[in-house]
């Protein structure tokens, strides 16, 4: 059994958490109040007391700029983590939008791609999941269902919306089904090849594969069940000892098949007070000083020697691209314009050969 590496006491119960995109930050959901971390050193960066109930779920955008916050005061809250992170401790920053149409507490929170240009979903207990836009934060779409809703995920072409019931159900949501409406209702009875029956509890997790052909599921009957969404039949059926609270697809990471890939240095603890209010024994707290690349005694390249080199790539790559794209239009321009010039003198030609013969003296 591996042995624990770090053990990290929060300020209180924690109902939510998740981490950046990028592997800076953590946010934890304590109560009414969102918890902000810097990974590396443990700082607590942010307390965000926006919520007047306990925290449901975080999530954040793609490219880590934003998060979302859910929580049973029925608000989803839309934060900038610039401007979280810019703002003096003593205040509370606004979040960018306060989303209210909710009725009942929200349960669950899902992000698409595009960073601040995203769609984001919210589920709720008022049997509705609506869509959102992340920049504008206008109302897209609002389903209404026959039951509570516990969680919801979009499929990675957003063409679709999985909607987990209270009652074991999973909904499939057509997201450009036509005629578009903003309000649609979801009737099951007419709308049977859009739901998967297995589940006997209340679904509270629900992930999709990266080609979109799979759908897996958490429940609290004890089971976790993998889909085919085309044919809504369950591949497989994971059992397990008490309520599945989370589950998801991820892919494999690098070194997950390597017996020596543990990470040399563990987690910092992280920080019980805002960065710079601490006391004056936990400032000279000792620290972990990261170096990337200068332990290696070889000349072989470091770390942000690659980095560098593979931006500096993909930015040339990018610039030749464009480049190329105008050379390809000049000379597409002036193709067009050569065809232009022998079709009109077609034209003309035509045009004086019909005067020859109209004009033409009848003999």
């Amino acid at each position: 059994q591996d042995q624990l590496q770090q053990k990290i006491i929060c300020p209180g119960p924690v109902t939510c958490l998740t981490a950046s995109p990028n592997g800076l930050y953590i946010l934890a959901g304590v109560a009414e109040s969102i918890y902000l971390w810097e990974v590396s050193n443990g700082n607590l960066l942010a307390i965000l007391n926006r919520h007047y109930q306990d925290l449901t779920c975080l999530c954040f955008t793609d490219d880590s700029s934003h998060f979302l916050s859910g929580a049973k005061d029925c608000l989803a809250l839309v934060w900038n983590l610039y401007s979280v992170l810019q703002a003096e401790p003593s205040q509370i920053p606004d979040p960018r939008h306060v989303w209210s149409q909710h009725s009942l507490p929200i349960t669950d929170l899902c992000c698409g791609f595009g960073g601040p240009l995203a769609r984001a979903a919210t589920a709720s207990l008022d049997q509705t999941a609506k869509l959102w836009e992340v920049s504008s934060g206008e109302l897209l779409l609002s389903v209404l269902f026959d039951v509570g809703i516990m969680a919801v995920t979009l499929d990675l072409a957003e063409y679709h919306m999985f909607c987990g019931g209270m009652d074991g159900s999973i909904f499939q949501v057509d997201l450009c089904a036509w005629p578009v409406q903003r309000d649609r209702t979801f009737q099951t009875e007419r709308e049977n090849g859009k739901v998967f029956k297995g589940h006997r509890n209340q679904v509270t997790c629900l992930s999709v594969s990266t080609d979109g052909s799979l759908l897996l599921s958490g429940s609290h009957d004890e089971t976790v069940r993998l889909w085919d969404i085309q044919s809504k039949q369950c591949l497989k059926t994971m059992n397990h000892k008490g309520p599945v609270t989370n589950a998801f697809i991820v892919l494999a990471p690098a070194n997950m098949f390597n017996p020596d890939g543990k990470p040399s240095i563990p987690l910092p603890k992280f920080s019980r007070h805002l960065h710079g209010t601490e006391s004056n024994d936990e400032q000279g707290s000792e620290g972990v000083t990261l170096r990337l690349g200068l332990h290696q005694q070889e000349s072989g390249e470091s770390y942000l020697e690659k980095a560098e080199k593979m931006y500096s790539q993909m930015y040339s790559t990018r610039e030749k691209n464009l480049v190329g794209d105008q050379e390809h239009l000049t000379i597409q321009v002036s193709e067009l314009e050569e065809e232009v010039s022998t079709l009109r003198k077609i034209n003309k030609n035509l045009f004086d050969f019909s005067a020859r013969i109209i004009t033409k003296p009848a003999k």
